[in-house]
């Protein structure tokens, strides 16, 4: 036998093995057919925006993004003296002042703490993905409330809110998979999820909707007459009704579920109340356009299930926030320009103009991220403006903005630097010039510092 005819056999026996494996290999997914609706386009109600642009990120106390090392905040509460409380993939949970400052241990779950409010007492609730549903008491100590209802374990507890009466309404996301295979869960589309309710006085846990698609986000109403459940997998958000509707004199509706949104242009995850009138829906990226089409077709994405993790859909690093008021309609869409940003540096001007910042956007990842610059008051009247340099070459530099704010205190002399500089700012000048430029604001400007973001 030739060389050549051996490296066919061997060829064609490797693409025989591959279609085997890839045709009957066992998988730990079932996948349920489901037919979803086209995606909205990202127009009209869901228009691009610049709300977001003056969002901030506060430190958590890590230089370390991997995990393990304070990766991944999911929720935040705030204490009665406003203090900011979020967990991390490495179990603890974080809480910082009022104004951002001081990131702290406060506890550790040992666990994944993902949703978080707090009660009457003064304890932390915490739906944590591995140990269930947790309470954390004032000096950190932690108590396990339930892992179980109707003699199911949970397999991934995501998220809660508490009504007034004390009663905690919580997700258990997927009862087959846990946070670490959350993408399996939405490849098998299976009826996984539950919403329930613990009661703290009977120490009891019960279902109030099963046969979810990856349960998620909890919200109570301000009325206290429904709770909002989140179904990440269909793209949509239930009410539960507590009580009867308002105005209706039926008691059909108590405890009966009904598509609050449906349809949604991404995958939706968190939701929130604001005490009034609004609920803000965070979505945490944009559907994928080949699972939609997988979709109605199992025996496919059990094949693809077999293939390695990265060569799966996996989501886009783009999200955005809506708001939605108590019919469910979208009242508010705050949007950015999606961007590629690994590298921020922010320039800041103390006294009576009040904030100034430099937002620098290197293009070296595709995280998706903010452009931002804020404004502080500064008790003067003052007018902002904006700068964008676009002229930079291709690519290295995506974005710099630089947005000040300007009174008798600022002279034109300052700005037209600031201009000169952004623009001296190119692809092959980058490393020269970036230093050396900041460095002489310093120089020139004693008032003006840098702070790495």
């Amino acid at each position: 036998m030739t060389r050549v005819r051996k490296l066919i056999l061997c060829l064609i026996l490797l693409i025989v093995l591959t279609a085997l494996y890839l045709l009957f290999w066992p998988v730990s997914v079932s996948p349920q057919a489901w037919n979803p609706s086209p995606p909205p386009p990202l127009t009209g109600t869901y228009q691009q925006n610049s709300l977001l642009v003056t969002t901030e990120r506060l430190a958590l106390g890590t230089d370390d993004p991997s995990p393990g090392y304070g990766f991944a905040p999911e929720d935040v509460a705030l204490d009665a003296t406003g203090r900011i409380y979020t967990g991390l993939d490495d179990g603890r949970i974080i809480r910082l002042q009022p104004d951002g400052s001081k990131p702290e241990a406060f506890a550790n779950t040992h666990g994944r703490p993902l949703g978080l409010a707090f009660d009457k007492a003064g304890s932390l609730i915490v739906a944590d993905a591995i140990k269930g549903l947790l309470s954390v008491a004032p000096d950190g100590s932690v108590t396990v409330l339930t892992t179980e209802a109707d003699g199911l374990p949970f397999g991934c507890t995501n998220d809660l809110d508490i009504a007034a009466d004390g009663t905690i309404y919580f997700t258990d996301a997927s009862s087959k998979f846990p946070l670490t295979e959350f993408t399996s869960d939405i490849l098998e589309h299976g009826p996984n999820g539950r919403l329930l309710a613990y009661d703290p006085k009977t120490k009891t846990t019960r279902t109030l909707l099963s046969h979810l698609c990856f349960a998620n986000g909890v919200a109570v109403s301000p009325n206290q007459s429904f709770v909002l459940v989140v179904e990440t997998g269909k793209y949509r958000v239930y009410r539960v009704w507590l009580t009867p509707p308002a105005g209706g004199s039926s008691t059909s509706k108590w405890g009966a579920a009904e598509i609050f949104i449906d349809n949604l242009p991404a995958f939706p995850d968190g939701i929130s109340s604001n005490g009034k009138d609004r609920f803000w829906l965070a979505l945490v990226a944009p559907r994928d356009a080949m699972l939609d089409k997988l979709l109605p077709h199992p025996f496919l994405r059990k094949v693809l299930a077999r293939f390695p993790k990265f060569l799966q859909p996996a989501p886009k690093r783009y999200s955005f926030v809506l708001g939605l008021d108590e019919n469910g309609r979208v009242v508010d869409t705050c949007r950015m320009v999606q961007r590629r940003a690994t590298q921020r540096l922010r320039m800041q001007l103390r006294g009576t103009v009040g904030f100034t910042s430099v937002v620098l956007v290197k293009a070296q990842s595709d995280v998706s991220d903010y452009l931002g610059s804020e404004a502080i008051e500064s008790g003067k009247q003052s007018d902002s403006h904006r700068f964008i340099s676009d002229d930079l070459s291709d690519g290295l530099i995506n974005l710099i903005e630089v947005e000040w704010l300007a009174d008798n205190s600022i002279d034109q002399s300052f700005v037209a630097h600031r201009r000169s500089c952004a623009r001296s700012i190119t692809r092959d000048q980058y490393d020269v010039h970036l230093g050396p430029a900041f460095a002489d604001f310093t120089r020139r400007f004693p008032a003006v510092h840098f702070r790495h973001r």
